[in-house]
């Protein structure tokens, strides 16, 4: 039996957290540097898979399967293609920044300790009170496991279950690890986190409820959940799905996973989640928990349902039009920091769906692309956001004013962040909105070009966001802010320069991509639109 390596990669984020939150309650910063340590050793995994993965091989590799519930036909089967290894590099990659980032936003603030020694009124605690640091940690490796192995997983039961799975420990990292920075009173701070965690849970949980039901109904249609098996048998015609059976368990299946992308009208929890949530954490949500969703369109909806993924395209194009236009505006008009990037990033999600669906080599090349781009430059943008917030106490704009005059370098890098996310040339994100919009154009002109409305309205409420912020006068509230200190270069460094790495040299990530894309295609039984311009006018242009 082979090396099992993709087991490997998930269970030591899994054994972290558990040894994280054993650590005892007065070693804090043990706990710490041990989910950093465990992390680290997650990314060494991380490449290792990325090494031995064959862009030209097999279409699954490094697979392992084992019997489960032999009695209902659930395998232990893992694989990964070439888009599975982007995204367990992305999260491989981004939770070491994340850590590092949140270092301190589980330590017990002065009035916690006061009130647990007896000296004030009790407050709505975590579950995780009685250790906070750890439990916050332990969280974070928690779910880092559960989403790299969403990324492995080939058997449709087992992915359901991480699918599910992975909801109790964000609910816990929202609603226990709230943002300190709150206009309100404790009390109220504490009932909006409440409010972010459970809207949260609820909209997933109901989204996961009726793919429960899509599941079951594979079984009974197929007789298995094995993904590969069921593939096989779809494509050699053993396997025949009446057209409404199809219909309606991909409407199960995708209804899940838009509700995780977010797509519009079922995008509504991001904005809370995000805004109440820690900086850390609400890149944890967007950067790697949502890519679950468009991951498994790519995976599940096309690959099991491809005529319903066709019959269905249409509606979702028009959908993920609605997303970006809808989420840029509404980003225009914020007043919170952190609510602005979470209105961008559903205007980014549109985007990344409507590449999915546009059924063109391009447009899902640079979807994927966008699955990793969007993760590294939000990651960026809300974590240099947060250290803005963290030195202020606030996350309305209007309470910034000047500070590049005070802190360049932690202005320095927001702009960079926020050119990343309007998709400048140069940056990461414009290879991947190139192709996209490139593979739009081909087969839906018209979706094509009312999308690029979103790359106008981006450059909008980027920059006005940084004028707002950055320059002008200098307010008094911000005279004294420090600039971003060697743990915050650490963490902020490395991201930046990998968009522009990758804004400049994206061939390592398409030479992954590309092969599993051309599967994709096969499955659907799609090809590229043939050029509008006949190859004789080409030549005599030339």
């Amino acid at each position: 039996m082979s090396f099992p390596l993709l087991t490997l990669t998930a269970a030591v984020p899994a054994a972290g957290a558990i040894l994280t939150a054993a650590v005892p309650a007065e070693r804090r910063t043990a706990a710490k540097w041990l989910a950093l340590l465990v992390s680290l050793a997650t990314l060494g995994l991380a490449a290792a898979v990325a090494v031995r993965f064959e862009p030209g091989g097999a279409r699954y590799q490094l697979t392992e399967s084992h019997s489960w519930i032999a009695d209902f036909g659930v395998r232990y089967e893992l694989g990964v293609d070439g888009i599975g290894v982007a995204l367990i590099a992305l999260t491989a990659l981004l939770i070491p920044f994340i850590i590092l980032a949140g270092w301190h936003d589980a330590d017990p603030s002065p009035s916690s300790r006061l009130r647990s020694s007896g000296g004030g009124p009790e407050e709505t605690r975590s579950p995780l009170h009685w250790r906070p640091t750890q439990g916050f940690f332990a969280l974070i490796l928690m779910v880092e496991a559960m989403v790299i192995l969403s990324f492995e997983a080939t058997d449709v039961f087992l992915f359901y279950i991480l699918f599910e799975a992975m909801l109790i420990p964000m609910y816990f990292l929202i609603g226990g690890f709230g943002d300190r920075a709150h206009t309100g009173t404790d009390e109220n701070a504490a009932a909006q986190r409440s409010y972010a965690a459970v809207k949260f849970l609820l909209y997933n949980l109901v989204g996961g409820l009726i793919m429960l039901a899509a599941v079951i109904g594979l079984y009974v249609v197929a007789g298995s959940f094995s993904l590969t098996e069921i593939a096989e048998a779809r494509a050699s015609g053993s396997l025949e799905m009446a057209t409404t059976t199809e219909r309606l368990l991909f409407l199960g299946f995708f209804f899940a996973f838009a509700v995780k992308a977010p797509l519009w009208p079922l995008h509504t929890w991001l904005p809370n989640a995000m805004g109440e949530a820690t900086a850390p954490v609400a890149v944890l949500i967007t950067a790697v928990v949502d890519k679950v969703g468009t991951f498994a369109m790519l995976r599940f909806c096309l690959q099991l349902f491809p005529e319903a993924s066709k019959w269905a395209t249409p509606a979702i194009i028009v959908l993920a039009l609605i997303s970006i236009v809808y989420g840029a505006l509404l980003a225009v008009g914020q007043r919170d920091i952190k609510r602005l990037v979470a209105y961008a990033s559903i205007s980014h999600f549109g985007f990344i769906i409507m590449g999915i669906f546009a059924m063109t080599s391009q447009g899902q090349s640079g979807a994927t692309l966008y699955m990793v781009n969007h993760g590294i430059s939000t990651a960026a943008l809300m974590l240099v956001a947060g250290f803005l917030i963290t030195r202020r106490g606030s996350r309305l704009i209007a309470d910034y004013g000047g500070v590049q005059k005070v802190a360049p370098v932690l202005a320095g890098t927001f702009l960079i962040g926020g050119l990343a996310t309007l998709s400048l040339p140069g940056l990461a994100p414009f290879v991947s909105e190139f192709l996209v919009l490139v593979g739009t154009f081909a087969r839906y002109p018209v979706a094509g070009v009312i999308a690029t409305t979103g790359i106008v309205l981006a450059a909008l409420y980027t920059l006005v966001l940084y004028q707002r912020t950055m320059t002008g006068p200098v307010k008094e509230e911000v005279r004294a802010m420090p600039d971003l200190k060697v743990r915050e270069l650490v963490v902020v460094a490395p991201l930046i320069a990998l968009l522009l790495l990758l804004g400049v040299y994206p061939k390592p990530l398409t030479e992954i991509v590309d092969p599993a894309v051309r599967h994709t295609m096969s499955d659907v039984h799609q090809k590229d639109p043939e050029p509008t311009v006949p190859a004789e006018d080409v030549e005599a242009a030339k």
